[in-house]
C-alpha cells in the first residue's frame, strides 16, 4: 500500500527531519532566508550562508517557503557564482531586441531590470493591446493557455517591482488579474451554456501546470470569486494543492509517463520550477523541488554534447531533426553548460525562468552527471505496465488501485494517453458525455471511433481491444530504457515497448556525437509533406512517431532494431484507409553534419570528431534524394537514407571512437570483418552477428537478447541504475552520489537532502 503524501506528515517530518537534512548538511550549517536579492548590486555574488541555527528547534521554527529549500550557494549545491554568471549570459541574449507580444520574453526583460539597475527597456510599450493575442487565446479558452497563464504569473511577480523599470500599468496587471479568476481550470468544472473548452487538461504535464497556476491563482487573489466555479481563490489552493502532492508522489514512485519527452519534459520544468519560487507554502516549495530534482536527473544521465540523447515517448519532427530544436535545449545548457552552441531562443520558457528565479538551484550531483565524461551505462524504468491485449473482460483488475471504474482515475489513465484503452472505454465516453468533449477541436478523433460503433460502449470496448494494435497509439505505457554514453558518442533506446504497434509520437532509439550529428531510424506513416514548413508532420507521419515500433535491444555499444507490423491493410480496410503506412523502413543520416559518411555494402558510416556511427539494413539502403518540393532546411546532401523492398526489417547500429577503436578507417575494418546473418522464420526474424565491442550478438522476433553467451533483461529495470547509484523501482527513496557530492529524496518523508 502507497502510503500518503499529506500535509500532516509532511509538517511532522518538516520540523525535525527536512531541517536537519536540508540545512544541516551543508558544511556551514547555513539557514535563515538568504535567497539573493534580485535587485541587488552583484548579481554574480554568491549569498551569505553563514548565519547558523544554535538548536534544531530554532532551525525549524524559520521554516517558510523562503528558506525550506538548501539556500542558494549552500554546499551540494551548484556553484552560485556560476549559477547567476549564467543567468546574466542568457537573461542579455534574451532582452536584445523588444518582444511586447510574448510573456515569456516581458519577463526576461523584467527579470533583467531587477537584476541590473541601469537596464532600461520600452516597458511602456507593454499594454493590454500588445498582449492581445495571448488574451484572446485564454478568452477563447483555446488549447494550451494553461502555457500563457504560466507565463503571466511570472509576469505579475516580477512586473510589481520597486523600480520603473519593472513596474508595469495598473491595466495590464487587471487584465491578467481578470483573466486567471475567469479561467476554467478543470475538464468537470462547470461549463456555461454554448461554451466549449478546447483544452488538453488529461496529459501528464497539462495536469500538473493547471493545478499550479489555479493554485497560484487562488494565492494571488484569495478572497476573489472564480467566475466558473463560484470559488473563492482560497477554496482553489485547498482543491490545488493535495492534487499537486498526488502527481509530484507519482513521479517519486512511477518516473515520468511522457519518459524523456525533449519536448514535455520542458512543461514538467516549468510549472514545477514556477511553484518552488512562487508558492507560499513551504510543503508545496519542497515537493516541487523535488519532481523538479527528477526532471535534471533524466536529462543529466542523458546529456550528450548538449543532445538530449534518450529514446523519447513524446516528441515531433520539429524536436527530432537537431538538438538545437529541442525544447529542452535552453534549459540544459543553462543547467549544464555541456554545448559549445549558442542559446537558440529568447523566448526560452525553461531558461528564463530558471534565470530569474531566487529560491531553486540544482543540485551539483546532478550537474556532476551530466557533465561526466566516463564512459557509462544508465538504465531506467518508467511509467505504469497494463497489458492492453489481456482478454476481454466486464471489471479488468488495474494496477495501484486506479479501478477503470472510478471517474476520478480517468487524469490518471489519459495522463498515459490512455484514451485508446479497452479498459477505459465506459468511464471515458460517459465523462465525454457528461462534460461536453465530444464537439471540442482534439476530441475528432475519439467522436469518430465512437460513432463507428454507433456510440455503444460495449461495441467500442470490443473494437478498441480487437484493433489494439492500431488505434491504441497515444498509450505510452511502461518503457525500460537503456543508455550508453562515451564522452565522443552516445546510444540509446527503448527495450522490447510494445513490438509492431502504432505509436504517434514516440522515438525509438538514438545515436549522437553532438547537437547535430545523430542518426535514428523509424517506420514512417504518411509520405513527406510538399510544404513551406520544415518542421510540418502528421502524428505519426514521415518523421514524427512509428508506423509500427520496433523489437528493439541493446547492450553497450551494440543494438538491434527489428521491425516487423503487427498489422497490415488485411486487418481492417476502414482502418488502413486512415492509416496507411509507407512499405519501408528508413534512417536519417545528415551526412552535411558529419565529417564523413561512407557506405559499405548494406553498412553506412558516419563519423565526426573522433565519433563514430555505423548502421546497417537487411534491405539495401539508399539516400533518397532531397526532394525539391519538401524542404530540407540547409542540407546540401541526401539525409534520408531508404530501405525499400517492405516494412518489415533489420537495423544494426554500432558505435565507436577514436579512442578505443582507432581511427576511422580501423572502426570500419572491425564493423565490417564479419556480416550479420538475418533469417526469415514463421515468427519474424533471427538474427546474429558479431560485434567488434560486444561480440556474439543473438536477437529475435520472439526469442531472448544473447550478447557473448549470456542473455540481456529487456525490462524489469530499476527506476534507476547507473555510476552514482541505484533507485530501485517504485522506491520512494533516491539516493545517487558520485564520491564528491551526494543527493537524497525521500517521498514519504518529504526531505530533500544535498551534500
Amino acid at each position: 500500500m502507497r502510503k500518503s503524501f499529506g500535509r500532516r506528515q509532511f509538517l511532522k517530518v518538516s520540523t525535525g527531519a527536512l531541517a536537519i537534512g536540508v540545512v544541516a548538511c551543508s558544511d556551514d550549517g547555513g539557514s535563515g532566508d538568504t535567497t539573493p536579492d534580485p535587485t541587488g548590486s552583484d548579481p554574480t555574488a554568491a549569498p551569505d550562508t553563514t548565519a547558523v541555527a544554535e538548536t534544531t528547534t530554532t532551525v525549524a521554527a524559520a521554516i517558510t517557503a523562503a528558506t525550506v529549500l538548501a539556500a542558494p550557494g549552500s554546499p551540494g549545491l551548484i556553484d552560485e557564482a556560476v549559477y547567476q554568471q549564467r543567468a546574466t549570459e542568457y537573461l542579455q541574449f534574451a532582452t536584445q531586441t523588444p518582444k511586447v507580444g510574448s510573456a515569456v520574453g516581458v519577463a526576461a526583460h523584467l527579470a533583467r531590470a531587477a537584476r541590473e539597475t541601469d537596464f532600461e527597456w520600452a516597458i511602456d510599450d507593454i499594454t493590454v493591446d500588445s498582449f492581445a493575442n495571448t488574451f484572446t487565446k485564454i478568452d477563447e479558452w483555446r488549447d494550451t493557455r494553461d502555457f500563457d497563464l504560466m507565463y503571466l504569473h511570472w509576469v505579475l511577480a516580477l512586473g510589481q517591482g520597486e523600480t520603473p523599470s519593472t513596474q508595469l500599468a495598473p491595466e495590464v496587471i487587471e487584465a491578467i488579474r481578470e483573466r486567471i479568476v475567469n479561467n476554467r481550470y478543470r475538464y468537470d468544472d462547470p461549463l456555461p451554456d454554448g461554451r466549449l473548452d478546447n483544452l488538453w487538461f488529461w496529459s501528464e504535464n497539462h495536469i500538473i501546470i493547471n493545478r499550479v497556476i489555479e493554485y497560484l491563482g487562488g494565492m494571488r487573489y484569495p478572497d476573489d470569486t472564480f467566475t466558473v466555479t463560484g470559488l473563492t481563490g482560497a477554496e482553489h489552493m485547498a482543491r490545488a494543492k493535495p492534487d499537486i502532492l498526488e502527481w509530484v508522489h507519482e513521479r517519486g514512485q512511477l518516473g515520468f509517463f511522457e519518459w524523456h519527452s525533449n519536448v514535455y519534459m520542458l512543461k514538467n520544468i516549468t510549472p514545477l520550477h514556477l511553484l518552488a519560487e512562487q508558492a507560499d507554502d513551504p510543503e508545496l516549495v519542497q515537493a516541487a523541488a523535488m519532481a523538479l530534482d527528477l526532471c535534471v536527473l533524466d536529462m543529466a544521465a542523458h546529456t550528450q554534447a548538449g543532445c538530449y540523447t534518450a529514446p523519447r515517448g513524446r516528441t515531433y519532427k520539429k524536436d527530432k531533426l537537431s538538438s538545437l530544436d529541442e525544447d529542452t535545449f535552453g534549459s540544459a545548457k543553462f543547467l549544464f553548460d555541456d554545448t559549445t552552441a549558442e542559446y537558440t531562443s529568447e523566448t526560452d520558457g525553461g531558461a528564463t525562468f530558471l534565470a530569474a528565479g531566487v529560491r531553486y538551484r540544482p543540485p551539483q550531483l546532478l550537474v556532476d552527471i551530466a557533465i561526466d565524461d566516463q564512459e557509462s551505462v544508465v538504465r531506467e524504468r518508467h511509467g505504469v505496465f497494463l497489458d492492453t491485449d489481456a482478454p476481454l473482460e466486464d471489471a479488468p483488475a488495474a494496477p495501484y488501485g486506479k479501478d477503470f471504474a472510478d471517474r476520478a482515475n480517468l487524469s490518471f489513465w489519459w495522463s498515459l494517453g490512455g484514451l485508446g484503452l479497452w479498459q477505459m472505454t465506459r468511464t471515458g465516453l460517459q465523462e465525454a458525455t457528461d462534460h461536453k468533449l465530444w464537439d471540442t477541436e482534439l476530441f475528432a478523433q475519439v467522436k469518430l471511433i465512437a460513432a463507428i460503433n454507433d456510440n455503444d460502449p460495449e461495441r467500442v470496448r470490443e473494437w478498441l481491444h480487437r484493433f489494439d494494435a492500431i488505434v491504441n497509439f497515444g498509450f505510452l505505457g511502461e518503457a525500460n530504457t537503456y543508455a550508453y554514453r562515451h564522452r565522443k558518442v552516445s546510444l540509446a533506446s527503448v527495450l522490447d515497448h510494445r513490438f509492431g504497434e502504432m505509436r504517434d509520437q514516440v522515438h525509438v532509439w538514438q545515436a549522437a556525437i553532438d547537437e547535430d550529428a545523430m542518426v535514428f531510424t523509424s517506420h514512417p506513416l504518411t509520405a513527406p509533406k510538399v510544404t513551406d514548413d520544415w518542421n510540418d508532420d502528421d502524428s505519426p507521419g514521415y518523421w514524427t512517431g512509428e508506423a509500427s515500433l520496433p523489437r528493439s535491444a541493446q547492450h553497450r555499444r551494440t543494438a538491434v532494431h527489428i521491425y516487423q507490423p503487427a498489422w497490415s491493410e488485411a486487418t481492417d480496410a476502414t482502418l488502413w484507409s486512415v492509416f496507411p503506412y509507407r512499405m519501408f523502413t528508413h534512417a536519417f543520416v545528415p551526412q552535411d553534419r558529419f565529417d564523413e559518411v561512407r557506405q559499405v555494402g548494406n553498412w553506412t558510416f558516419a563519423t565526426k570528431e573522433g565519433g563514430y556511427i555505423a548502421l546497417w539494413s537487411w534491405r539495401t539502403p539508399t539516400f533518397k534524394a532531397n526532394d525539391p518540393g519538401v524542404p530540407a532546411r540547409t542540407f546540401t546532401k541526401p539525409y534520408d537514407l531508404v530501405a525499400e523492398g517492405g516494412p518489415d526489417n533489420v537495423w544494426i547500429v554500432e558505435v565507436g571512437n577514436d579512442e578505443d577503436d582507432g581511427d576511422f578507417e580501423a572502426f570500419i575494418a572491425a564493423i565490417t570483418a564479419t556480416e550479420p546473418v538475418v533469417g526469415q522464420t514463421a515468427d519474424g526474424f533471427d538474427v546474429a552477428w558479431t560485434s567488434p565491442s560486444s561480440g556474439t550478438v543473438e536477437f529475435s522476433s520472439t526469442g531472448a537478447f544473447v550478447v557473448a553467451g549470456e542473455e540481456q533483461a529487456l525490462d524489469g529495470h530499476p527506476r534507476h541504475d547507473g555510476p552514482w547509484g541505484t533507485i530501485e523501482h517504485e522506491s520512494l527513496v533516491h539516493e545517487l552520489d558520485n564520491g564528491a557530492n551526494s543527493w537524497a529524496l525521500d517521498f514519504d518523508a518529504a526531505t530533500r537532502v544535498v551534500t
